[in-house]
């Protein structure tokens, strides 16, 4: 490994991994006929497999045994393994494991997030109210609802689709008039809507000056940006917890990990208990450990999913972060640029790249072609993967549209929504990864200049189907022929 390291920059690995990526050569039949590559704009959603953590944890199963008990190699190397995972993690987040412990959880970011609301709620159980942003996904904003119940919104700075982050002026009034009530402060680094890059460390200087602690959603960052948690020089910068996910990471099939400080679990029971977090169990009691992160994880953990993450995160870290975001900021600056000269495409959160960076992510919409239809042209003639509707973010896409959707639908009753007015509200999201390549965004901006251009004659072919999608009335891949898990086992087992 160090040869490795003095041996390759990190523009060189990443020249090597870009392309190392398991599905990046997925081929597909479009309409014409034709089998091409699919281009993969999707990885906000999910990200795809890194290859060399695959084949290096596939390695590992071959030393496959439970943690704690080291009396047979194997159980000893599952054990060191998975412990070098927390550590990795710890260091590549700037987490001072003297003041963090890193822990894995089941259902990515959200199980961490409900984990840490229920958590705060206890810590400090005089303090009943969360603040949290408009521009949340739901998994950071329900759990606050349903552990605190009671949530403050932040409006976003600006007007219309130019609307951008957070509105430190309101958070400060909300925080100022909520002292001595306010909990904590939970707002996601990076929309994974219009991935703009919220200032997760102006935002926590804020939050502690009031009595605040402050939880960050980093499901959309974790991958894009460099991350740092503890600030020596500047505690009230530091941040007191952080959830990311591993399927947004690179690593698919990876748990959800949570960093936070020590001080503040250790102050109340796990959340979880079972096996592996106590020291002593008798039959009226029992005793929790005091080790991090042991006590944080009842249970056999995802030991295979947390290697290959912390591999994951072992190749990042050699690439570089930094170089990995100003990579990918070339080619976010040159979609907005393209999409911006595109007519009747509107880009939502605006297009000034310096005034609003963003990480990964843009929304979009064709004026007259509905959000659906655009996806499933995308993917139909031209096998590009994008995502569409509200991307479990609810609020803030029926806030960047809500003067369109009154103009079609008058004042929005969320009780009496039509399919009509479901199937217009939403967006179109193409999101990069670290292998999107600049003829991957080529090849999107051409497509969108071209159903643009051409936008009646691909509406023609297209019907809304029983689900309430648009589906192509002559092309009809047969998903179930190209991959399905019967077939495969079948095929392995001839």
């Amino acid at each position: 490994m160090q040869e490795l390291r003095e041996s390759i920059t990190g523009r060189e690995l990443l020249n090597r991994i870009r392309s190392d990526f398991i599905g990046i050569d997925t081929f597909y039949e479009n309409v014409h006929g034709e089998r091409t590559r699919r281009i993969y704009l999707d990885s906000t959603a999910s990200t795809l497999m890194m290859r060399p953590a695959a084949k290096i944890t596939e390695v590992f199963m071959n030393h496959y045994a439970n943690t704690h008990s080291k009396l047979h190699h194997s159980a000893h190397i599952s054990t060191s393994a998975y412990e070098w995972a927390h550590e990795r993690i710890l260091s590549f987040l700037g987490a001072d494991p003297n003041i963090y412990t890193c822990f894995f959880t089941g259902a990515g970011a959200t199980t961490g997030i409900n984990r840490m609301a229920r958590v705060y709620r206890d810590l400090n159980p005089e303090k009943d109210t969360a603040i949290v942003s408009i521009m949340e996904h739901h998994s950071n904003d329900l759990p606050h609802r349903k552990h605190l119940g009671n949530v403050i919104h932040l409006p976003l700075e600006g007007e219309g689709d130019e609307k951008s982050g957070i509105s430190l002026p309101a958070l400060e009034r909300a925080l100022k008039e909520g002292q001595g009530r306010v909990n904590y402060v939970s707002i996601t680094a990076v929309s994974n809507v219009t991935g703009i890059i919220n200032p997760i460390h102006d935002i926590a200087r804020l939050a502690h000056t009031y009595g605040a602690l402050i939880l960050i959603d980093g499901a959309q960052s974790v991958a894009h940006l460099p991350t740092k948690m503890f600030h020596p020089d500047d505690p009230d910068a530091s941040i007191d917890a952080l959830v990311f996910s591993g399927h947004k990471t690179y690593t698919p099939g990876s748990p959800g990990v949570v960093i936070a400080r020590k001080d503040h679990l250790s102050r109340i029971e796990p959340e979880e208990v079972g096996g592996g977090m106590v020291d002593r169990v008798l039959e009226d009691k029992y005793q929790v450990k005091t080790e991090f992160p042991d006590r944080e994880e009842a249970g056999t953990p995802n030991i295979p999913g947390a290697i290959a993450l912390a591999t994951t995160i072992e190749i990042l870290d050699r690439i570089g972060m930094q170089l990995l975001l100003d990579e990918e900021d070339k080619l976010m600056k040159k979609v907005l640029l393209a999409l911006e000269s595109i007519p009747n495409l509107i880009v939502y959160g605006g297009t000034d790249f310096e005034n609003c960076p963003r990480a990964a992510s843009i929304s979009f919409n064709i004026h007259g072609l509905n959000h659906g239809l655009v996806a499933a042209i995308l993917n139909d003639y031209f096998n590009i993967a994008v995502r569409n509707q509200c991307f479990c973010a609810h609020p803030y896409v029926k806030e960047m549209m809500e003067e369109d959707l009154e103009i079609s639908f008058g004042p929005i009753d969320f009780g009496n929504m039509s399919p009509e007015f479901m199937r217009e509200a939403g967006m179109v999201r193409a999101s990069l990864g670290l292998y999107s390549t600049e003829e991957d965004v080529d090849s999107l901006i051409a497509a969108l200049q071209d159903i643009v251009k051409n936008s009646d004659d691909y509406a023609r072919h297209y019907e809304i189907n029983e689900e309430n999608d648009y589906e192509h009335k002559s092309y009809h891949p047969g998903h179930e022929s190209i991959f399905n898990v019967v077939d495969a086992v079948n095929e392995y087992l001839r």
